[in-house]
């Protein structure tokens, strides 16, 4: 399936069943950085929760509706990407993204960003990309201000984490 150098030693490939095991060990051991601004870590608690995860994004492949794909470096996989929809009345899609804590800071993220907005615009001949972050989730939001996004506003209360409401800053490209 789709795979992609984004360089010498890291690249993206869709996820597949096969590998549920590493994503779930992947996001067990980074579960409390992850989960202080994501939902999904709560929710996976068993390496089938990560293959019916997997199994939802390969459904919505087929449907021309997004995908997650997997972000590996030195053969190892260290996080996630995805468009999380595409709306192609408007031709729009949102991107999605985390990395485990042993592969923070070495520009991973913000190289996967960049290739799936190639991708977006090139290859699915969309209009706009959008990354919506959490307000303080300083290192998420850098990610879209490092590649020209504009922030376009912040909803309220977006959504309810850890017991408290968390604004989300909306950037588009």
């Amino acid at each position: 399936m789709f795979k992609s150098a984004i360089d010498a030693e890291s690249n993206l490939a869709i996820l597949e069943p096969r590998h549920a095991a590493e994503l779930y060990q992947l996001v067990d051991e980074s579960r409390d950085s992850i989960g202080e601004w994501l939902a999904f870590p709560k929710k996976t608690n068993k390496i089938e929760d990560s293959k019916i995860f997997i199994e939802k994004s390969l459904k919505r492949l087929t449907e021309n509706n997004g995908y997650w794909a997997g972000i590996w470096h030195k053969e190892k996989m260290a996080g996630s990407i995805g468009f999380l929809y595409m709306d192609w009345n408007t031709r729009k899609t949102e991107i999605g993204y985390w990395l485990g804590d042993n592969f923070k800071g070495k520009g991973l993220a913000t190289k996967a960003v960049s290739r799936f907005i190639l991708h977006a615009f090139h290859n699915l001949d969309l209009n706009k990309v959008e990354i919506n972050a959490a307000r303080t989730n300083e290192k998420s939001r850098a990610i879209p201000e490092r590649l020209g996004f504009q922030q376009e506003g912040i909803i309220r209360d977006y959504e309810y984490i850890n017991g408290e409401y968390r604004d989300r800053v909306v950037y588009g490209l």
